[in-house]
């Protein structure tokens, strides 16, 4: 068996065709777009393409469409940027305990700075609990942050649900600003503005087969934010740089893919993920399953292992050639608790045993019916010599 890419959540690779979509741009067509003469024209022209159909999916306009360096940039301008805007309404702005690090850094550096972070609970299969958000405004809230779906667990949130309590709240103001950061949702779930009652949405490439190094901000006309890069006056005056025309021509590219095999590529991904899920559950002892067992990505099994640390059954794995992942690649490095596992009361012992599979694409029956085979060696193995108890 060749290797098993098992960590989609983090990076998925570029699709050939948006590679070839992108590649004349690299050397070819390769002007500045903000030049006049006919080299800056055609590479202005394909921007303006790429954002018209990127708004066509968003059933946005295209001035509200603006193009980042990541989905992170895209987080930081969208919480930074309206925090740093609205301060004649107020300094208080609510997230969840369980997004992404882009969000929940830019809670805190803002925290610093005088303004009052509430972070939402969530309960144990990672849902925002609506009767807490609805306690939880006040009239000097400006902004409201949950995640569509979550890196790590997969849960999907309520979110139109979640907008109608603001909506409801806000009346005649104009805050709280809803944003959601909806990375790993991007080709997955509907992106439709209007239908989830957003006023921001964040998504980048390297989610759904693009390129990386390139996100994307919906930002709704009349939303004030404050440019957290300046220079130029790019992207509407929010971002500043010379745009990375071959990068947001792939984006583009990748979202119209994603979202013309959705229906069928999630069909089939939640029957493999479910086949999957069944067979572990069954056939290893003490496997607990973390997240929303129906309200969850279709690609996203989370898995926690009693009595296995996790760094070690990931690294385990990677000798048969099985990669995955032990949350977040963001965080791969730290060596504590997940803060979404905590969020949803997973006991230590628990959490430090957890690993996540997210499948692609290319991830079929006979590969999962391998990782199926080695699991049980693996856990196996770890479980007679971990001091894990």
């Amino acid at each position: 068996m060749n290797n098993i890419y098992l960590d989609h959540a983090s990076t998925t690779y570029v699709d050939k065709r948006v590679f070839n979509k992108m590649l004349p741009f690299f050397s070819h067509f390769f002007g500045n777009p903000s030049s006049l003469h006919l080299a800056g024209r055609i590479t202005k022209q394909a921007i303006d393409k790429a954002r018209a159909d990127i708004a066509k999916i968003l059933g946005a306009k295209k001035e509200e469409v603006v193009f980042t360096g990541s989905g992170t940039e895209s987080d930081n301008l969208a919480i930074i940027g309206a925090a740093l805007a609205n301060t004649k309404s107020g300094k208080h702005i609510i997230v969840s305990k369980i997004e992404h690090k882009a969000v929940l850094e830019a809670a805190k550096k803002l925290e610093k700075h005088g303004f009052k972070i509430t972070y939402l609970n969530v309960d144990n299969s990672g849902l925002v609990k609506l009767s807490d958000l609805k306690r939880k405004l006040r009239r000097d809230t400006i902004l409201v942050s949950v995640q569509y779906a979550n890196n790590e667990i997969g849960t999907i949130q309520q979110i139109s649900e979640i907008s109608e309590i603001i909506k409801k709240f806000r009346k005649d103001r104009q805050s709280p600003l809803f944003h959601t950061d909806a990375c790993q949702a991007a080709g997955v779930l509907t992106l439709d503005v209007n239908k989830l009652g957003v006023d921001l949405l964040t998504f980048n490439g390297s989610k759904i087969y693009g390129p990386k190094g390139v996100g994307c901000l919906y930002v709704r006309r009349g939303t004030k934010l404050e440019p957290q890069i300046v220079g130029g006056g790019q992207e509407m005056g929010l971002r500043s740089g010379t745009e990375n025309v071959p990068l947001i021509v792939g984006l583009s590219e990748a979202l119209k893919l994603a979202e013309e095999t959705k229906q069928q590529e999630n069909k089939r991904q939640i029957q493999l993920r479910d086949y999957f899920i069944k067979k572990v559950l069954k056939s290893i002892k003490d496997v607990n399953l973390n997240g929303h067992s129906q309200k969850r990505l279709p690609n996203n099994i989370n898995i926690s292992v009693k009595g296995v640390e996790g760094e070690s059954l990931l690294l385990m794995l990677d000798k048969y050639g099985i990669y995955c992942s032990t949350g977040s690649a963001c965080s791969s490095t730290d060596l504590t608790i997940s803060h979404v596992l905590a969020a949803i009361g997973l006991f230590p012992e628990l959490a430090q045993g957890s690993i996540r599979l997210t499948l692609g694409r290319d991830t079929d029956k006979k590969k999962m019916d391998y990782v199926l085979k080695i699991l049980p060696i693996v856990i196996d193995k770890l479980r007679k010599i971990s001091s894990v108890k």
